[in-house]
């Protein structure tokens, strides 16, 4: 039974075919392409707004150099919010509940900000891993400690978004099945499991897209210190 819970992780396919590739291409598909209308309608036009916001927003802290992320960051979010999104959806696989294609976003541009900072600025990027004013006997010990730090960063990013949707998906499925069994035995109990359980997926829709935004504004913080 426990089993049964983990199943809806597990990448499905039809004829030998991955599903997840379907459902990576899927979201660009729903979304409406602007015109070269000068008057678009109004699906375009706060699709447009969100973009513009989240962007400004994002590239707030950082300088000119860094803007030539911009087109990069507010696609993945509108990437991450819209997988997240569908997998809310019953009969439904969630891309990000797999650690391997949130590491596969993670690891390249989190290697792409150091880069740039050992290209750009390396006296910089190297004083990250040594504060200012450390004792001489702490400095192989913190220089250590920060170099490790550094590099759980992209894994620290891909196991968050996993772990944070992988949670929620279990523990709506618990509840569901809790309140299927509680139906017939305690209809009481059951609605208000079932109350409970509408709670929880509104909270998971608030996840859904935290979690993405989370994504993006740690990479743009990561950018910050190498710009």
């Amino acid at each position: 039974m426990m089993a049964s819970f983990f199943d809806q992780f597990m990448s499905p396919s039809y004829l030998g075919i991955p599903l997840i590739a379907i459902a990576i291409a899927l979201p660009w598909v729903l979304y409406p392409t602007p015109s070269s209308r000068w008057i678009n309608n109004r699906l375009i036009t706060v699709q447009g707004w969100f973009i513009n916001r989240f962007t400004s927003q994002l590239m707030l802290p950082l300088n000119v150099g860094g803007h030539k992320w911009a087109l990069l960051l507010a696609s993945l979010m509108t990437f991450l919010i819209t997988i997240n999104m569908l997998g809310l959806l019953p009969y439904t696989f969630t891309p990000t509940t797999q650690l391997s294609l949130n590491m596969g976003f993670a690891v390249p541009l989190w290697l792409a900000t150091v880069i740039i900072g050992m290209r750009n600025q390396p006296t910089a990027a190297l004083g990250h891993l040594l504060p200012e004013g450390t004792p001489i006997l702490l400095i192989p010990v913190l220089i250590i400690i920060e170099t490790i730090s550094l590099f759980i960063r992209p894994l620290a990013l891909g196991v968050r978004l996993t772990a944070n949707l992988t949670a929620g998906h279990l523990l709506i499925q618990l509840i569901a099945t809790a309140v299927f069994v509680l139906l017939p035995m305690m209809p009481t109990v059951a609605i208000l499991t079932a109350t409970v359980l509408f709670l929880l997926t509104l909270l998971e829709v608030a996840v859904a897209m935290i979690q993405a935004y989370v994504f993006v504004l740690l990479l743009s913080l990561y950018l910050q210190e190498n710009v």
